[in-house]
């Protein structure tokens, strides 16, 4: 039996929302079980539940992307009985600039950056984003930049990792039929 044109356009459509769901889940999922993991600092995530959101970006899309991520943290932050705390907006200020910038790259530099790339300039974002927020809501001091080059370093190097992590993902799933010649939207 074979499917229409308009089948296999809501196959498709259908397919890329139950994936969707899946990356979101699973970066809950990630999400939580970092925050349960003993750091050496309280504020240390490696980061890992990033992998599903350059994994959606990559195969995607931006909107996908920014699904992904926002869910993470409103339902990671739902789930651990710590929405709309401190700890919150943090996390929220350090996905809405990771993710904006980790899409803007996608999108104007996909020639030269893979996952890896655009890992490293989410990352970094995250951490700016972070310490703008720490700054502006919880330490009215100056004294806080002084800890952005650490905090900017040991984020490149986990955006290293999780962009290693989400290419290797991405060439083993680009190998299953739905994952191929995929229509990504912006």
């Amino acid at each position: 039996m074979t499917c229409s044109a308009a089948d296999q356009a809501e196959l498709a459509r259908v397919r890329r929302n139950i994936f969707l769901a899946l990356f979101a889940a699973l970066a809950v999922a990630l999400h939580t079980l970092e925050v349960l993991l003993p750091t050496p600092v309280p504020w240390f995530r490696l980061g890992l539940a990033n992998v599903l959101t350059l994994v959606a970006l990559f195969l995607y899309g931006g909107r996908a992307a920014w699904t992904v991520s926002l869910v993470r943290v409103g339902l990671g932050s739902l789930l651990l009985g710590r929405i709309f705390s401190p700890g919150f907006w943090l996390a929220l200020a350090g996905v809405i600039v990771a993710t904006g910038m980790m899409i803007a790259a996608w999108h104007w530099g996909r020639r030269w950056l893979g996952p890896v790339g655009v890992s490293m300039l989410g990352a970094a974002g995250h951490a700016v984003g972070q310490l703008t927020v720490a700054w502006a809501l919880l330490v009215r001091h100056a004294g806080i930049w002084q800890i952005f080059p650490v905090f900017l370093l040991v984020a490149v190097i986990t955006g290293i990792l999780t962009g290693w992590v989400a290419a290797v993902l991405l060439e083993h799933l680009q190998q299953y039929e739905p994952f191929r010649k995929i229509e990504q939207e912006t």
